[in-house]
């Protein structure tokens, strides 16, 4: 049975118009076998449909509904990250453009400040928050006093922060006086928090700095700016590439299962 399809659009006018180049460009990439289509080696003339096919080159998934977006947002302090609160204060989408419909990727908490992506693309949204992948986040924590070597040492060979669970190991390098660099890969509740308050160093203060590979120094509190095409494909690949169970190709993504997930009050992982 033949896997092409008679109907959909062409594969590379669609590769072209997420970002992959021109059209001579993208029959390339195709004519040398870099891209799969629904776990398929795709050929020259290959018609997918953008609503079910999975497209992948260099095996990492790619977003190819069209109306697709992925902001990086740095969200300031008493905002919370979920789409509404029933307390009326200010939410993450409020800051970004009403349309198309977006949503967080993972929670911040509402004091919590720093970078954080708004999209409407599931998919890429499983790949980021989903545990299994493990995407690296970092974190500046002004905390209570000036944690010693003792503190740091705990800190990156990891803490219990309830009974019987102890955090991964971390990457920390103190930055000043009580100020700490926390490298983290899971998404546990308030994790950042609860690991300090655990060596005696509560956070009074905490900004998170990077996403994966994506950091931006010059994004001002409340500002957001359109995520590009190699950023987006820097945090797929940072995700591992690897769809996880019920990831979608676009919209709402499924409900995250795992720490990270954090109700509708504003808090989060940190």
């Amino acid at each position: 049975m033949s896997l092409e399809r008679s109907d959909g659009e062409r594969l590379q006018k669609v590769l072209a118009r997420v970002g992959f180049g021109s059209r001579r460009a993208c029959d390339e990439i195709v004519a040398a076998g870099r891209v799969r289509v629904n776990g398929n080696v795709a050929v020259l003339g290959r018609r997918v449909d953008v609503a079910r096919d999975v497209v992948e080159v260099d095996g990492r998934p790619v977003g190819v509904l069209p109306g697709l977006v992925a902001y990086l947002v740095n969200k300031p302090a008493g905002v919370v990250t979920t789409a509404s609160d029933p307390e009326g204060r200010p939410t993450i989408v409020g800051l970004v453009p009403t349309e198309p419909r977006v949503f967080a990727v993972g929670r911040l908490d509402v004091a919590t400040e720093g970078l954080i992506v708004v999209t409407n693309d599931g998919q890429l949204a499983q790949l980021l928050a989903h545990p299994s992948h493990g995407v690296e986040k970092e974190y500046l924590a002004e905390v209570e006093g000036d944690p010693g070597p003792s503190a740091l040492r705990a800190l990156r060979e990891g803490v219990e922060i309830e009974p019987g669970v102890v955090t991964a190991p971390a990457r920390v390098s103190r930055r000043g006086p009580g100020v700490v660099r926390i490298v983290i890969h899971e998404g546990r509740y308030h994790q950042v928090r609860r690991m300090c308050a655990a060596v005696g160093h509560p956070v009074r203060r905490l900004v998170r700095t990077r996403i994966g590979p994506v950091s931006d120094s010059r994004l001002a509190p409340g500002a957001w700016r359109v995520l590009g095409i190699d950023e987006v494909r820097s945090l797929t690949d940072a995700a591992g590439a690897v769809d996880a169970p019920g990831a979608q190709r676009g919209g709402t993504p499924p409900e995250v299962s795992g720490t990270d997930a954090s109700g509708t009050d504003g808090r989060g992982a940190q």
